[in-house]
């Protein structure tokens, strides 16, 4: 696959990454068919802004022209870490936990919150006449997210749209699993919570 990365790469240039296809039989497929009204959401959190909006990223905190010793100064917002590193954690993978959930959970939808934040990706695992209602009080934000917000005066909804926010995958289950989804995903080592429910309405994704 291929990707275009303004300021990154010079114009005509592109970058060029290998990928894996895997196999999944038909009966283990999560499509979110199965998701229904009353459902919860359940998060997994992100080390930070794992691989997506590393453009705005770069117009922010002007990195084009940042020094050395700005990227690697501790910052006590950050809880310490410096701007280069916080930028540079690398991407949580979850597949491990996932397999092992799905032995233990039914889990009626994934959404992996990469690139078009809570918006573009949480809507791909409903089905039509059902909506996404995002509690924000409960979505622990990540202080890196807090420092793009405030340094590009940035509105909530386009970090919504852009950024996971510090939620790398939201699952959807039955509210009667709820309990038992995030017990199995404490004893897998996640700090898992839950953020919300899907109700009837319009497809798509509210923050309430």
């Amino acid at each position: 696959e291929t990707a275009e990365m303004p300021g990154f790469y010079p114009e005509d240039e592109y970058d060029l990454a290998g990928f894996s296809v895997g196999i999944v039989e038909k009966d283990r497929i999560i499509d979110g068919r199965g998701v229904r009204e009353g459902d919860r959401l359940i998060a997994l959190p992100s080390s930070g802004v794992h691989s997506n909006g590393f453009s705005l990223i770069r117009k922010v905190f002007d990195l084009d022209r940042i020094s050395k010793e700005e990227a690697e100064e501790p910052l006590a917002l950050l809880g310490g870490r410096s701007l280069g590193e916080s930028l540079l954690l690398p991407t949580r993978i979850y597949v491990k936990p996932l397999l092992s959930l799905m032995e233990r959970v039914e889990l009626k939808g994934l959404s992996h919150i990469t690139g078009g934040g809570f918006y573009e990706n949480i809507p791909r695992s409903i089905p039509d006449g059902l909506g996404a209602r995002i509690r924000k009080r409960d979505v622990r934000v990540l202080p890196i997210f807090r420092l793009i917000e405030e340094r590009g005066e940035i509105p909530e909804r386009d970090m919504y749209n852009t950024f996971n926010m510090g939620l790398g995958m939201v699952i959807a289950v039955d509210k009667s699993d709820v309990s038992k989804t995030l017990e199995a995903l404490k004893s897998l080592g996640e700090s898992a919570y839950e953020i919300g429910y899907i109700e009837k309405g319009t497809k798509g994704i509210e923050l309430i």
